[in-house]
């Protein structure tokens, strides 16, 4: 089991990781989104003994990641998002080269390795130079290498980053049947990854976590809510202000655009009839109108915009 406490990193004032806490139990799947820069990376390397903590507290089966940090690598299998794989090697000699780093006895060698050969199906890239696979199989050969010595736990740290479609999928499918035996935490600024393969979710944003559950529980309360996106001419006034008072409103924004707003509304509650009576109201010329029901990727941009 895996508990955060209260967990800071700073940078040169830079607070990369602001106060963020959870739990990871065993055999579970654990998916940690957020937009690039998010803190994702930062706290993936805090719970693999990469980087200390500047404040709180990490924890892997009862051992600090700051007193026991030999220990814990042990239990941990990292798969970084530049993975140090040797392209002029072997798929076959540079995961005996891992074995020989992470200290797996010479007669263990070979089972460990035919163990995750048989995983990653890497069976017939066995005398090919890594140099020479395709970014899926050299996916695959960093996936074997962070479970080589058989962790308990797996952290993945953008495992399909630049895959093409098909790629994605036999990752994620490995990733899926791999977590019915390890933990597995694994970060992706990709909506579709965690609804597709995790038991859990967790999404971070500017180094503090803004939402967590099961992706049920996130698409419950993504749904039923309503937003309406209008464009008005130059010129009309205390727009946010005169909305938000409108009966079934629940929240007003300025959108992205110039002159264009962002209205939610409460549940099965259609306010396109009253904004427009608010619009000829108030005199506003109403240039567009576009209504819909969100959805996690509504919330997912809510969280992080």
């Amino acid at each position: 089991m895996i508990i955060v406490d209260r967990l800071e990193k700073s940078y040169n004032g830079f607070q990369a990781v602001d106060g963020i806490s959870f739990e990871v139990e065993s055999g579970q799947i654990l998916g940690f989104l957020g937009p690039n820069g998010a803190g994702k990376t930062t706290t993936m390397k805090i719970l693999t003994c990469f980087m200390p903590p500047t404040k709180g507290t990490v924890t892997v089966d009862g051992l600090s990641v700051t007193e026991h940090s030999k220990e814990i690598r042990k239990k941990i299998g990292y798969f970084p998002e530049h993975t140090p794989i040797y392209a002029d090697m072997n798929v076959v000699d540079y995961l005996q080269f891992v074995c020989e780093v992470r200290g797996i006895e010479k007669s263990q060698q070979m089972a460990a390795i035919k163990r995750v050969i048989e995983i990653t199906s890497l069976g017939d890239m066995l005398q090919k130079d890594i140099g020479e696979l395709s970014k899926g199989y050299r996916q695959r050969v960093g996936l074997a290498q962070a479970m080589v010595h058989n962790p308990d736990i797996l952290i993945l740290d953008e495992p399909t980053t630049g895959l093409d479609p098909n790629q994605i999928v036999e990752i994620r499918s490995l990733i899926k049947e791999i977590g019915k035996e390890k933990t597995v935490i694994f970060s992706t600024h990709i909506l579709q990854e965690v609804t597709a393969t995790c038991d859990n979710v967790m999404i971070i944003n500017k180094g503090s976590i803004v939402a967590k559950g099961t992706p049920d529980e996130l698409m419950a309360n993504s749904q039923g809510k309503g937003v309406l996106n209008i464009e008005l001419n130059e010129g009309a006034s205390d727009v946010v202000e005169k909305i938000s008072a409108l009966n079934g409103v629940t929240k007003a924004k300025a959108g992205k655009e110039a002159n264009s707003f962002v209205i939610e509304s409460d549940k099965n509650t259609d306010i396109r009839e009253t904004v427009f009576k608010a619009a000829v109201k108030n005199k506003w010329v109403l240039l567009g109108m576009n209504y819909h029901q969100t959805s996690l990727e509504d919330v997912f941009r809510q969280l992080t915009d």
